[in-house]
């Protein structure tokens, strides 16, 4: 794994100062454009906008992800919430990208990152370690990435997360990941504007090697949810064109 690149901030007033932080960096960027956002498999999206490229969770294509494409793109940023299995696949991407993969708060390009560490396991993190969830502004949205964590939210990792204007959120379950009604309670304590679910079974999935639900459980539990559904993997999201009532957005996979 590459060394870490970015610069870390730490301190006692760190809840009060992310806060602070991230409305400025919502504030600057809101005039810059809309958000694009491409579906790349399993929990990796492409965020572009705001003049920045930044891939979150690329993979190797085993398990549950057999089928899929090496989301070998060009960015300027990857973030990585884990680096177990077929988890946190960095080598082979394009060009020379900075990397962040542990928690902590990050600078880059004039936006604030917030890293949170949340189990990865529902054992306190004795089985699976530490997942890094992901917090940022641009273009405007506020973004949070959960990556796949499996342990509730703490009232301390809702004030940082605050309420996001578009929440992914893994919800195919497993021993590594929030199944259809975890990720219920975490939308429920987010309360985001729009949510895009991940790590749910597709027909990518090795039916031998993945232990992961597919999506319409998910649909069951959140029954009364408005849908989005996309036709395509790319999505573009404009501040005015946010819902106020949490709205499920779907999006598809072009195998």
């Amino acid at each position: 794994m590459k060394r870490r690149e970015l610069i870390g901030y730490a301190g006692a007033g760190l809840a009060t100062g992310l806060i602070a932080t991230l409305a400025n960096s919502t504030k600057s960027l809101a005039q810059a454009g809309g958000l694009s956002v491409q579906w790349l498999g399993h929990t990796c999206f492409l965020f572009t906008g705001g003049g920045l490229r930044i891939l979150v969770n690329p993979f190797r294509t085993l398990g549950c992800t057999a089928g899929y494409r090496a989301p070998k793109v060009a960015a300027d940023l990857v973030m990585i919430s884990s680096q177990l299995f077929d988890e946190g696949a960095v080598e082979g991407l394009p060009g020379n990208p900075k990397l962040i993969y542990e928690p902590g708060v990050y600078d880059f390009k004039g936006i604030k990152f917030q890293g949170v560490g949340i189990d990865h396991d529902r054992k306190g993190g004795k089985q699976f370690g530490i997942n890094a969830a992901w917090s940022w502004s641009q273009a405007g949205i506020k973004i949070t990435h959960l990556g796949a964590p499996a342990a509730p939210l703490s009232f301390e990792q809702k004030v940082l997360f605050g309420r996001p204007d578009i929440l992914f959120v893994p919800v195919g379950g497993g021993p590594k990941a929030y199944n259809a009604t975890e990720a219920q309670q975490a939308i429920q304590a987010l309360n985001p504007k729009l949510v895009v679910p991940t790590h749910f079974r597709t027909q990518a999935a090795d039916p031998k090697l993945c232990d992961i639900s597919p999506l319409d459980e998910f649909l069951t539990v959140m029954q009364g949810t408005p849908v989005r559904r996309s036709n395509s993997d790319t999505i573009s999201i404009g501040a005015r064109s946010l819902p106020e009532a949490t709205t499920i957005q779907l999006m598809s996979y072009r195998f």
